[in-house]
Formats: structure tokens, C-alpha cells, sequence
């Protein structure tokens, strides 16, 4: 176990993984821990919402995945901060590997991953805090880890802002904004008429 590892973590964002019986899921969240060194333990919080809570809860270990600044949006687009109940998130997903525990960890879009086996599960009402000691550590690539203002700046698509409809003025650019252009505007500026627009 390397538990420089640790170091890796920050405040940032990171896979959850899960598995019971033949059945693996995943979700992204934000909160992992480090909670001792002696012996190192964790701790992440889970919303009761997510499967994957529910599956740690019925077996007691489950893996996280430092995500690095490398990481597309696809990940988090694949994965997603809840995981849902009825889709098995690894059944089309081959970027993923399993730790010694059977549990997948995610090498691709990752500095470091952890396999922890939870020790105490404490209610929080919506969501469960797990206390987890760690079983497996390791460091997998240089990256920076990714945090929350690095995935807003540079990951997470901006949102595009409503395209109007209407029409533009060949001659001017002028754009006139409407479903339809009466057959006798006349643009104000260029005074150019509705034969000289074009809809866009």
C-alpha cells in the first residue's frame, strides 16, 4: 500500500464504487477524507438516494478514485453525482480495472485510487457518513487532482446562450427578430427591403 496516496487528496471530486453480487455502480461525489494515519482511515458521506449507499451498507467496502484535471466530461457525464438504482454503471464501461478487494477503480481519468473497508456507518439523516479503513493504496499518474473550481473552469461544457430566431440583412447584418419578416420591411439602417434577408 502506498499511502503517499493520500496526498492526492484534496478538495475535489472523485468516483465511488461499489459492488454486490454481480451488480457494480459508481457516483461521483465530493466529499473523501482523511481521517487518521495510525491506522489510516477515511471518510466520505453518501447520499441514502444513491444505490451505491445502499450497496456499501450491505457490504461494507467500496473504492474511490482521486479524479486527475485530465478527466473529460464524459466521465462525469457517464458516471453522474447519483447513481441510479435499476443500470449498472460498468456494464458498457471498460476504462476501469478491480483492486484486491473485487471493487472497480477507475485508472484512466485517475491520480490515485483507494479500497477501504467501512468500520462505522453513522446516520446524518439524508445521507450516511462512512468511517472506512483503508485496505489498498495506490498512486497511478502525476496529475493535479481535480477540484471543484478546475471542473467549472475547464471541464463542464458553458452553458450556450438561446440562438434567436429571425432575419439578418445580407447588406447591413441587421437581424430582425421574428418568426416571419413582412414582405414590405425595409431594413433601418441599410433601407434595403425584405428581398435582401435572410432567415437564420
Amino acid at each position: 500500500m502506498d499511502t503517499t496516496a493520500i496526498f492526492k487528496v484534496s478538495y475535489g471530486l472523485y468516483v465511488l464504487t461499489a459492488k454486490e453480487g454481480d451488480f457494480d455502480n459508481g457516483c461521483i461525489i465530493n466529499t473523501f477524507a482523511q481521517q487518521t494515519s495510525n491506522p489510516m482511515t477515511v471518510s466520505i458521506t453518501v447520499n441514502k438516494a444513491n444505490k451505491t449507499c445502499e450497496m456499501i451498507q450491505n457490504t461494507g467496502v467500496f473504492n474511490v478514485s482521486v479524479i486527475s484535471e485530465n478527466a473529460p466530461f464524459s466521465l462525469f457525464e457517464h458516471f453522474g453525482f447519483h447513481s441510479g438504482r435499476d443500470c449498472n454503471k460498468f456494464a458498457d464501461y471498460h476504462n476501469s480495472d478491480r483492486a484486491q478487494n473485487g471493487v472497480y477503480y477507475i485508472p484512466g481519468y485517475t491520480n490515485a485510487y483507494f479500497a477501504c473497508e467501512v468500520t462505522e456507518a453513522i446516520d446524518m439523516g439524508s445521507h450516511i457518513l462512512f468511517i472506512a479503513k483503508l485496505t489498498e493504496a495506490e498512486n497511478l499518474t502525476d496529475f493535479a487532482s481535480m477540484t471543484y473550481a478546475y471542473y467549472h473552469a475547464n471541464v463542464k461544457p458553458k452553458p450556450q446562450p438561446a440562438q434567436k430566431q429571425g432575419y439578418r440583412c445580407k447588406i447591413c447584418g441587421y437581424f430582425y427578430e421574428g418568426e416571419t419578416l413582412p414582405e414590405d420591411f425595409v431594413c433601418p439602417l441599410c433601407k434595403h427591403g425584405a428581398e435582401d434577408f435572410e432567415k437564420v
